[in-house]
């Protein structure tokens, strides 16, 4: 079959929504991204390595907030979703999407492993007339500069005999206001065919695409989302810093500068950056930037304080211990409140809430967690000897027993009027009290 002839055929069976799509990956990004696909027609696939997810999704069974069983279950009563771990099934899907995850190593850089894999598994069946799409968040050039030839390994070449295109995932988990279908999306391709396949299917799934000009492009897009966020982020948690020094409240501040109409965008502080984009994706443009002897100093010191600010809560809060009970760190109880990385998620990948427990246990503290969102601490890279943890309840007994509660994460699903009640010592990271109208004198602010 030649080009023309491929692409005729793949562009008209995505028009029509007879093709079959796999999603490789199915954690926050693939599944919400699969449901999507499915609702929109197309018979959906999913690959993961791990069973027990595999498992769950064919009973109908969600493991994401922003899929929810019923939905799930539809979809598989009207066999419009399925998953496997066996992927050698690629080689029958139409359109191919890669949403694995792009960490750091213990050096903080890039970590591809899993989608060199990823492209491996998929060269080893790629036919002709596939469209293959990465969704990571990654580098500019990660596209054609290792997936397409690695794609390549089993003499296919994209362009002539497949189609590699690249659309980056902007799902925000948590946010009720958006899903994945009402996020805009970026997409691009290796070549002008590629392109308009990827614009042509993701216009059927979603309700507003932006095509660019190269996957190059594309991937600039998402990673100086994310940079600006955490640059932003980093400035006002500094800002807190200088403020709290000077007496004076920077949520008052941020709160009042955001009556401004223009010129300002209101950004808040916290006890740190977590998730799986804002922590770790500018790095993958510091280290991308070396090769053109380009300096990043400022997303770096952006990185650098972000880093730094669960060691400021622990200063903060062992300030305060003092103070108040002229108790020292190592002889502590201490409750940490939310250890999932933001409110009203499951989700922990770089909470800066384990940061926050390591540290107070390294320094002698007795360290619990209540989480409404997280049972148990799940296998993590870097907090293995947090694992199995389990959330403790909230209740008057509970709360009064701790000399210290540490608000981390602001979930909404909190009895914040119990803990300011009874909570002998509440240190707030995220301004929930006084934005409940809770504020005491047994609050302090980090």
């Amino acid at each position: 079959m030649d080009k023309k002839k491929s692409f005729t055929v793949l562009r008209d069976a995505i028009v029509a929504r007879s093709a079959t799509v796999g999603v490789i990956g199915l954690g926050y990004v693939g599944l919400p991204l699969a449901t999507a696909i499915a609702r929109a027609g197309f018979a959906t696939v999913g690959f993961d390595i791990d069973s027990a997810k595999v498992d769950q999704i064919n009973a109908g069974n969600s493991y994401i907030y922003a899929v929810t069983s019923s939905d799930l279950a539809e979809l598989r009563k009207n066999n419009r979703l399925s998953a496997t771990a066996d992927f050698s099934k690629l080689s029958s899907a139409d359109v191919i999407i890669i949403c694995v995850p792009t960490p750091l190593t213990q050096h903080r850089e890039p970590d591809l492993s899993y989608i060199k894999e990823t492209a491996h598994s998929i060269s080893q069946c790629l036919r002709q007339g596939q469209l293959v799409v990465l969704e990571s968040t990654t580098f500019p050039g990660t596209t054609t500069e290792i997936v397409k030839p690695i794609l390549e390994l089993n003499g296919l070449k994209s362009g002539d005999d497949f189609f590699l295109g690249f659309s980056p995932e902007r799902e925000d988990p948590g946010n009720s206001k958006y899903e994945t279908t009402t996020i805009p999306k970026v997409v691009s391709g290796d070549g002008p065919e590629a392109k308009s396949l990827t614009e042509s299917f993701y216009s059927v799934v979603v309700r507003a695409v932006v095509p660019v000009s190269s996957p190059a492009v594309a991937e600039a897009v998402k990673i100086t989302e994310n940079i600006f966020r955490a640059v932003n982020i980093a400035l006002v948690n500094e800002l807190k810093i200088i403020y709290g020094a000077m007496g004076i409240d920077v949520w008052e501040v941020i709160d009042a500068a955001a009556t401004k109409p223009f010129g300002f965008m209101p950004f808040y502080p916290g006890p740190g950056l977590g998730g799986h984009c804002i922590p770790i994706d500018p790095f993958y443009l510091t280290w991308k930037a070396k090769e053109y002897e380009v300096s990043t100093r400022f997303i770096e010191l952006a990185g650098e304080i972000n880093i730094s600010m669960p060691h400021y809560v622990i200063g903060k809060l062992e300030e305060a211990l003092d103070h108040r009970f002229k108790k020292s760190l190592g002889s502590a109880l201490i409750l940490v409140i939310g250890i999932a990385y933001k409110k009203n998620v499951a989700d922990i990948r770089e909470s800066p809430s384990l940061k926050i427990v390591e540290l107070l246990e390294k320094r002698g503290a007795k360290v619990d967690f209540h989480d409404p969102h997280v049972a148990m601490i799940p296998s993590t890279r870097e907090y293995l000897h947090l694992e199995g943890r389990v959330s403790v309840a909230l209740d008057e007994k509970t709360i009064s027993s701790y000399d210290v509660l540490v608000v981390s994460t602001d979930h909404d699903a909190i009895d914040y009027a119990l803990i300011t009640k009874y909570g002998r010592l509440l240190i707030d990271t995220r301004n929930v009290f006084s934005r409940l109208g809770l504020s005491g004198t047994n609050v302090v602010k980090a």
